[in-house]
C-alpha cells in the first residue's frame, strides 16, 4: 500500500537531504528532536525549508505518519525510537488507528546497520514492519554528482513483500543505484571502506596536511577525503567507529599496516661500521655500565653509545630510526618496577632481544669542594632513592630527596651539571662510584644501597621486526 505522510525525524545535514528527495512525491512531515529539546521555535526551522510539499511539525504529528524515516545520530537512536514507542503505545489508547506502531513503516538510515536492527528487534512491537537503509551519499557528493548514480543499500528486514517493492521502486525511480544485501554484511564492508576512509581523513587533519602549490592529483584526493569527512560532526566519526562491531579490526589492522610500512623504510643498522645504541643514563651511569657489559659478549663489534637519559628518549629515538638499538633499566631487586620505564614503553612498539641483571652500589657524592654541612638535597633517579630509603633515612634524614624533571630524572645529568657548577653545590646527588670519578664529584659516603644483593634487570631492544 502505497503511503500517505512521510516523516523524517531529525533535520541535520542528511535529514535535510532526504526530506528533499522524499519531498517530490510526498507530503513531508519534519521534527527534530535536538531543536525541540533546545525549545527552538519551530517556525525558525521552518523557514529553511525549500520545498512546499514540507511542513516542520510537532512531534506528535510526526508520529501520525504512515512512514517514519530516522536520520538521528546513531548514537541516539535508541533513546529517540525508545520514546516514539512508548508515546505511540500511550496515545493509541486515546486517539486509536492513527497511533497503531502496528500500521507503520518504521525505516533507518543509520550508516551501522547491525546496530540499528538490533535496536528495531528490541524496540517494535512484534509484528511491526521496518526497512534497514544506508544511503551511501550525503549533500557534500549530491552537490558535486547530483543524486542519480548515487548507490543505497536495503536489507528488507521486517517489511512485507508490498512495502518492499515500493520502496525499492522509490529509489529506483530516483535512479539511484540499490544494493541488496543483509545488515552484518553491510557492516563488514562498511568498515574496510566508509570507517577506514573516515579514520583516515580524520588522521591527516591531526598531523597538519596542508595544500601545497606542488600537490600531486593523489595528494589532492587526499586533502578532498580530508575535507569532505570534516564536514561530518565528530559524534558521526565517533558512532561509526563505535558501533560497527567490524572497525576494531579495520583499526588494528591499518595500525599494523601503517608498522609494517613505517619499519621497512628503516633499516635494523643505520651504521653498518657500527652499532649505534641508545641508553636511558648517562655517560658514567649503570646504564652505561650494563650497555658496555651486553656488548663485551661481542668484542668483535664496533658500536656508538648515545647518552639519552630517559627511557622515553631511548624509545622515541628508535622509533624514529635515529638508533639501532637501545636498552633501558625495566626491574630493581629492592626498587621493583622503573616506573619511567613502563610509562614510556605503552607509548612504543619494540622487540625485545633479552634481558639481563647487573648488580648495583650506589655512592652520595657532592660538587667538587662543595661544603656537605651546606647540602640540603639530593637529586636522584627515584630508583636509587627506592634502593637506599633505609640507609638515607638513618644516616642523611635531613637531606630532602627529589627526582629531577626531563633529562634530569638522570642522575648523570645531575653530576654533570654538578661538575660544571650548571647546579647550586646545595644538591648532592647519587649513583655509581665511576660516575663521581668521571665528572670530578667528591664522594662522600659509598654502598648506601639497601641491600648486598642489589641487581638491576635491564632490556636490550630493537625495532619490530
Amino acid at each position: 500500500m502505497n503511503p500517505q505522510t512521510v516523516s523524517v525525524i531529525g533535520y541535520g545535514r542528511f535529514g535535510e537531504l532526504l526530506a528533499n528527495i522524499l519531498s517530490s512525491e510526498f507530503s513531508v512531515r519534519v521534527f527534530d528532536p535536538k531543536s525541540a529539546s533546545q525549545q527552538k521555535n519551530p517556525l525558525d526551522l521552518g523557514e529553511k525549508l525549500q520545498a512546499g510539499n514540507i511542513k516542520f511539525v510537532s512531534e506528535d504529528k510526526a508520529l501520525e505518519s504512515d512512514v517514519l524515516f530516522y536520520c538521528v545520530p546513531i548514537s541516539k537512536f535508541e533513546e529517540v525510537l525508545r520514546h516514539h514507542i512508548l508515546l505511540l503505545e500511550t496515545k493509541k489508547k486515546v486517539d486509536g488507528a492513527l497511533f497503531d506502531a502496528a500500521k507503520k513503516v518504521f525505516i533507518d538510515v543509520l550508516s551501522v546497520k547491525t546496530y540499528s536492527k538490533d535496536i528495531f528487534e528490541r524496540n517494535l512491537p512484534e509484528g511491526t514492519q521496518a526497512l534497514l537503509t544506508h544511503p551511501m551519499f550525503g549533500p557534500d557528493s549530491v552537490a558535486v554528482k547530483g543524486l542519480e548514480g548515487q548507490r543505497i543499500v536495503l536489507d528488507k528486514f521486517r517489511l512485507s513483500d508490498q512495502n518492499y517493492a515500493f520502496w525499492k521502486g522509490f529509489f529506483a525511480k530516483k535512479k539511484l543505484n540499490i544494493i541488496e544485501m543483509t545488515a552484518d554484511e553491510h557492516d563488514h564492508l562498511a568498515a574496510t571502506s566508509q570507517g577506514l576512509t573516515h579514520f583516515v581523513g580524520r588522521m591527516l587533519g591531526e598531523c597538519d596536511f596542508e595544500k601545497t602549490p606542488i600537490d600531486t592529483l593523489g595528494a589532492t584526493m587526499l586533502h578532498q577525503i580530508h575535507e569532505q569527512v570534516c564536514n561530518d560532526s565528530w559524534q558521526l566519526f565517533e558512532d561509526l567507529q563505535k558501533y560497527n562491531p567490524y572497525t576494531v579490526t579495520m583499526r588494528v589492522n591499518l595500525a599494523d599496516g601503517q608498522m609494517r610500512v613505517f619499519n621497512k623504510l628503516l633499516p635494523n643498522r643505520i651504521d653498518m661500521e657500527q652499532l649505534v645504541v641508545g641508553i636511558q643514563g648517562g655517560k658514567g651511569s649503570f646504564n652505561e655500565q650494563a650497555a658496555r657489559y651486553y656488548l663485551s659478549r661481542t668484542p668483535e663489534l664496533e658500536f656508538e653509545l648515545h647518552y639519552l637519559h630517559t627511557t622515553e628518549n631511548v624509545l622515541r629515538a628508535l622509533y624514529e630510526g635515529r638508533i639501532d638499538r637501545g636498552q633501558f633499566a625495566i626491574h630493581n631487586s629492592v626498587g621493583g618496577v622503573v616506573t619511567e620505564s613502563i610509562q614510556a614503553m605503552s607509548n612504543y612498539r619494540f622487540h625485545i632481544v633479552e634481558e639481563y641483571a647487573i648488580k648495583i652500589s650506589h655512592a652520595l657524592m657532592i660538587a667538587p669542594g662543595a661544603d656537605f654541612n651546606k647540602v640540603d638535597t639530593i637529586m636522584t633517579h627515584e630508583q636509587v632513592l627506592r634502593q637506599c630509603k633505609v640507609n638515607l633515612a638513618m644516616k642523611y634524614s635531613r637531606l630532602r630527596q627529589t627526582s629531577g624533571e626531563g633529562d634530569l630524572i638522570d642522575h648523570a645529568k645531575v653530576a654533570e651539571l654538578l661538575s660544571l657548577g650548571e647546579l647550586p653545590d646545595n644538591i648532592a646527588t647519587m649513583g655509581s662510584k665511576a660516575m663521581a670519578d668521571i665528572y670530578g664529584l667528591d664522594i662522600v659516603e659509598e654502598d648506601l644501597q639497601d641491600s648486598s644483593e642489589n641487581f638491576t634487570s635491564f632490556l636490550w631492544v630493537e625495532r619490530p621486526l
